[in-house]
């Protein structure tokens, strides 16, 4: 490297961090959880927070996984994966609320490359060829203003290098809100709310990517459209978080 170019590097740093330094005075960094100001970072959530996430250690696992169990009788999967656990975690229920409705792309982004650097370690997934995000409704998508599904999935796309088909599975209904619905009205709440589009690409692996998967209803019926598409294609599952 030329000594022009080592000074033009040295001054970039120079005037870096004074500048970060005045627009964390003027816009400071709260972590997403307890809102207390904290370092920037892709995450936005304190090291305390952070140590409080409940992590589900799946990777490790030799048994079937709780998340493998939630779907048995109803779809076949080839594999399934979840970092979090959901239900009794404040700190993971704040992350998939930011990832919602508080415009935190960024948040859910550096989530999937976490999860990606797990599925990189599990041999159920080395011969995926690509990652299906569960699709929101375009009207859904456009007042959030992204589908923090797609936006996980390329975390995972840039630490797995599998590509991300984004039109492969459709929404076509708008649903309202699941969150305060139980099993059997979750269920038929998605019927009929997605399809599979037509492909020349004949996946051999593909895995459906959530943000979280309590009843697996809104799972299984992607899984299930998929399957009348690409009855030879192994499909597999990927959340950030899972029902305990």
């Amino acid at each position: 490297m030329s000594k022009t170019a080592i000074d033009f590097n040295k001054w970039k740093q120079s005037i870096a961090r004074p500048t970060a330094d005045l627009l964390h005075l003027f816009y400071p960094n709260s972590c997403l959880i307890c809102d207390t100001e904290t370092p920037h970072a892709p995450e936005a959530i304190c090291p305390i927070c952070v140590s409080e996430l409940h992590y589900t250690s799946f990777e490790d696992y030799t048994e079937p996984t709780s998340l493998d169990r939630l779907f048995w009788g109803r779809v076949p999967l080839s594999a399934t994966y979840a970092l979090l656990f959901f239900s009794d975690s404040a700190s993971t229920r704040a992350i998939l609320h930011a990832l919602k409705y508080k415009d935190r792309p960024d948040t859910a982004i550096h989530f999937g490359e976490r999860v990606g650097e797990q599925i990189n370690r599990l041999q159920a997934f080395e011969d995926l060829e690509a990652l299906v995000p569960v699709p929101l409704h375009p009207k859904k998508e456009f007042l959030r203003g992204y589908n923090q599904s797609y936006k996980l999935a390329e975390g995972i796309s840039a630490q797995t290098g599998k590509p991300v088909d984004s039109d492969l599975l459709k929404r076509i209904a708008f649903t309202e809100s699941q969150t305060k619905k139980g099993k059997t009205s979750r269920w038929e709440n998605m019927q009929q709310r997605f399809r599979a589009k037509e492909t020349l690409k004949r996946y051999k692996h593909i895995a459906l990517v959530d943000d979280v998967v309590t009843t697996g209803s809104t799972v299984e019926t992607c899984v299930r459209e998929l399957q009348q598409l690409l009855p030879e294609t192994k499909i597999s599952v990927i959340a950030l978080a899972v029902t305990r």
